[in-house]
């Protein structure tokens, strides 16, 4: 038994040495962009997906932290994570049994190898969901800008002076795409894969849509605006149905019993009195 927290120790180690060894090389690739030719080196190397370790790349990019974290900074952060979960466990092995102590171990060391993947998840979650939240709003300035007369590019850059959340900022990325000399679908796609999601991709096929076929795009804009905020209207409404049963289950479990318990005990102080009365 002796063996296993040893290994674990061992484990440890050897993740943290891996980040740091990623770190140190992420720190030469830094300097290596800076010469000439580093820059397609560096795009090179994001399309074929090396730095996308675990998938932890994927998650960065939903959570909106691509300026503020890289994949081997946040694969350091797991290893540190599950040695410092296997030193925390350790504490309790003393006071656990033979057999239970390795397991208590290992799921500590594993629980804080997944502790970064589950907060980038969280905030990925989070801020996609603030996102469709504030599409039906993002839709009807943007059928206001359309009818101005401008390109579409140029009425999605617009939409970073009329507000701010993470959603406006990826349209405003698009419409930056676009001015760049992007192709309009390929903007749209890359938008599309960044935020995600049944209601973007209905948006992305609206504007391509209208792009290829010369329909109106404000009308368009208003509609899928309205039927978003039915949905949403709709979704309220199965939330607040669905609270009603989980309040009634509250208060038959924990307020009657507890009105029940005060009465009980209520009688059991005045029995005396009570049985005196009664002769």
């Amino acid at each position: 038994m002796s063996l296993l927290p040893a290994l674990l120790a061992l484990f440890a180690l050897l993740l943290g040495g891996r980040g740091l060894r990623e770190m140190l090389r992420e720190g030469k690739d830094d300097e290596a962009e800076t010469k000439p030719g580093g820059e397609a080196k560096r795009l090179g190397r994001r399309e074929s997906g090396d730095t996308d370790l675990l998938g932890i790349g994927d998650r960065i990019r939903r959570a909106g932290l691509e300026a503020v974290l890289a994949p081997r900074t946040v694969l350091l952060g797991k290893a540190a994570a599950a040695a410092f979960g296997m030193l925390f466990g350790s504490l309790f092995t003393s006071l656990l049994p033979g057999r239970l102590a390795p397991l208590v171990l290992l799921a500590m060391t594993a629980g804080g190898f997944v502790l970064p993947d589950f907060l980038l998840e969280r905030t990925a979650r989070r801020r996609h969901r603030s996102m469709v939240a504030a599409l039906p709003d993002v839709l009807d300035l943007l059928a206001v800008s359309v009818q101005t007369g401008r390109g579409l590019g140029g009425c999605l850059m617009d939409l970073a002076s009329s507000g701010r959340g993470p959603l406006i900022e990826e349209m405003a990325r698009a419409g930056d795409d676009m001015a760049w000399g992007s192709g309009q679908a390929a903007a749209l796609e890359d938008l599309r894969r960044r935020v995600g999601g049944p209601e973007v991709t209905s948006f992305v096929s609206t504007l391509e849509r209208s792009r290829r076929l010369g329909s109106p795009l404000a009308d368009q804009l208003r509609r899928q605006s309205a039927t978003l905020r039915q949905d949403q209207r709709r979704a309220i409404e199965e939330q607040a149905a669905r609270a009603a049963p989980k309040i009634q289950l509250v208060i038959a479990l924990v307020l009657v019993p507890s009105v029940l318990l005060l009465i009980v005990a209520s009688l059991a102080a005045n029995a005396d009195s009570l049985i005196n009365v009664g002769y």
